[in-house]
């Protein structure tokens, strides 16, 4: 019965794919309607977290964050859906990014490691790279439960060809050799386990962060980079990134100072 269920809904998703952009966001906005304010889908942790997050911020302040949420969650949920029939010529024209500084590593045969975080359409962006940049992607990720789920998110990922590797070989993989340079990219907002957590403060919260980014660049002692992502308020489903260098030299940082950085950038 799961597995019905499981190929029904893909062979949804795949029709849902070939729907326009402008199809795509009507079923946005009906399911955004629907999961905020018919099912209060995590309603109450959500306004929990915002008022701890924003003390100062009035009730309707709130509660505008929140309907921007829930929209901005259906959206990438349906973006995604889309990204299995995208062509390049698509997904080329929905970023705006400058890439003077991966140029300028490329050109001198330099690795990067990238971190990121949930914001805007990581996936998306991560198609977009393995079509745009000169260097190798690879893509740390988490597998998910459902075997089929992950085949088909597996399929869309690598489309262009981007190196996925599952979180718990991101080390080993990190070390592996490679024809030519390669941005190994961390989406790193993540809970991990509290013991082996580095915690600080993000967004007026105690946070606890992984610190395998940190580990794989002293290891590698190659570029660190912060890669923000950004809607672009004008144009619905098209997005704009930028870089900021959080250090050239990571066995020359202070212990979780790499990590730091990142967090502050991300908040």
């Amino acid at each position: 019965m799961k597995a019905l269920i499981t190929n029904f809904i893909l062979t949804l998703f795949q029709g849902i794919s070939k729907l326009s952009w402008k199809s795509i966001y009507k079923l946005s906005d009906f399911f955004s309607y629907i999961v905020g304010n018919v099912v209060g889908y995590r309603k109450k942790v959500i306004l929990e977290n915002l008022k701890k997050s924003f003390p100062n911020y009035s009730t309707s302040q709130i509660d505008l964050i929140a309907k921007k949420y829930y929209r901005n969650f259906t959206d990438i949920i349906f973006e995604t859906i889309k990204l299995s029939s995208i062509t390049k010529p698509e997904l080329i024209n929905r970023f705006e990014i400058n890439m003077q500084i991966l140029d300028q590593y490329y050109a001198q045969q330099k690795s990067a490691i990238i971190v990121t975080g949930h914001l805007g359409n990581w996936e998306m962006l991560n198609l977009f790279a393995s079509v745009r940049f000169s260097h190798q992607m690879v893509i740390v990720y988490h597998e998910l439960a459902n075997q089929k789920f992950d085949e088909w998110f597996m399929d869309i990922r690598t489309k262009f060809g981007a190196e996925m590797v599952p979180m718990k070989d991101a080390f080993s993989k990190a070390l592996a050799p490679r024809e030519k340079p390669f941005l190994f990219v961390l989406v790193n907002d993540q809970s991990p386990q509290p013991q082996k957590a580095y915690w600080t403060t993000f967004l007026e919260q105690e946070t606890g962060v992984f610190r395998g980014v940190e580990l794989i660049a002293r290891k590698l002692n190659t570029p660190v980079l912060y890669m923000g992502i950004l809607r672009n308020e004008m144009k619905r489903g098209f997005y704009k990134s930028y870089f900021k260098v959080i250090t050239e030299n990571p066995r020359e940082e202070p212990t979780n100072a790499i990590l730091q950085k990142q967090i502050e950038l991300l908040e």
